[in-house]
Parts: C-alpha cells; structure tokens; sequence
C-alpha cells in the first residue's frame, strides 16, 4: 500500500503522514527531509550545483534514510540541523536540479517497491507514484502556515518575525509550483483537504474515511 500526501510547505503533510503511519503500521518517508539533508549537504561542502561533475560526485557518495524517527544523512542524525529557515530556501532551489531530483526519486520509488508507505512531498501523487492507490492534496493559507512555522522556530529558540516567515513561504510556493521539473500540482484523482481551520484529529479522522 503506497499513501501519497502532497501539498505546500508547512501546510501538516508530515504530522499527518507520520500519524497515519503509526495507526496503520507501515513506514513513513518524509521525502522534504530528502531533499533537505542534501541541501545541508551541497550548503557544507560549497558545492557549486551548476559543476556537473562536482554535483555529480557529491551525490554519488551521498545516502538518505531514516531510523526510529531520526533523518540520516551518510549515517549521521541531521533531524534538527535541516529545519532552518536557510536549509529550507537552500532545499526549494537544489529540489529544481535534475540531477538531485533522479537521485532522490530513484531512493523514494524503491522503498516504495519493497514495503508499504506513507510517503509525503510535492510531487508524491503526480511522479514518484502517479500509480498510488490514495491520494491526498493537504494545504493551508500562506498566513496559516507562516505563523504555524514562525511559532516552531520560537520554540527552538529562533526569533524570526511573521513577515520574514510568510516571505520565505510564498517565495518557496512560487518556486516549488513554478519549476520545470516536477512542481508542486494536485493530481485530478487527489483528495484535497484544507487544514486552516481543521484540527489534526480532524484532518487524520476525514483521510482514515476515505482510506476505509
């Protein structure tokens, strides 16, 4: 069984893909991550991402996965470092790079071939699995989601204001649905499901419906 979540950054996809997980077992891949830890990666090593070859090497020797909760990155725990706000404008534009993208989605089709999944992103539903057996489309307000992750920060101590947030999160929808390769789209056979006024128990009971 492969559940493919899509939709905008901070709109819930990944606290509703990791419950849903969890209520049906089954492994979930937070395909955001992904592309994140090689953002954090390319961001360390100052790789030029216009040298093909030097991408090509950096991504050769580069491995993706996820243990007990935890993102790994060539087997080293990267879940906190990949949160921040230039990791995350870093991720949007590496994301647009065909060669990141052949790489990542290679990773992402071939769990999704040996095990069943819970798998969220952008272009889950429409490329990595067009052939998914559920769909779902989860998306908010720009505003919405702006002060969901301005209050995330906060939390980790990082004091970004509410219009720094919203600019960084219509700048990545435009980038993230305006790119050639594989932009953020809902599919014609997704579910969509607004989360601005919907608790995650709501969102979680309306998504187990349909999977029933």
């Amino acid at each position: 069984m492969i559940i493919a979540i899509d939709g905008p950054s901070g709109a819930g996809k990944s606290t509703i893909a990791k419950l849903l997980a969890k209520e049906f077992g089954i492994d979930y891949i937070d395909t955001g991550a992904m592309y994140r830890a090689v953002a954090l990666k390319v961001m360390g090593a100052g790789t030029d991402t216009s040298d093909a070859d030097a991408l090509g090497a950096l991504l050769d020797g580069t491995d993706v996965d996820f243990a007990g909760g935890q993102v790994l990155l060539d087997s080293e725990d990267v879940s906190g470092q990949i949160r921040t706000p230039e990791v995350s404008m870093e991720a949007s534009r590496v994301s647009a790079i065909p060669a990141v993208r052949k790489k990542l989605v290679a990773l992402q089709r071939e769990m999704g071939v040996r095990k069943s999944v819970v798998m969220d992103g952008r272009d889950i539903g429409s490329n990595v699995f067009p052939g998914a057996e559920h769909k779902f489309f989860i998306t908010a307000s720009p505003e919405v989601r702006a002060e969901r992750r301005r209050k995330e920060l906060a939390g980790k101590g990082e004091n970004a204001s509410f219009e720094e947030v919203l600019a960084d999160i219509r700048k990545r929808d435009w980038d993230d649905s305006h790119r050639a390769l594989n932009p953020l789209v809902k599919t014609d056979d997704a579910v969509e499901i607004g989360t601005d006024t919907l608790g995650i128990e709501a969102v979680l009971g309306a998504i187990k419906k349909y999977l029933q």
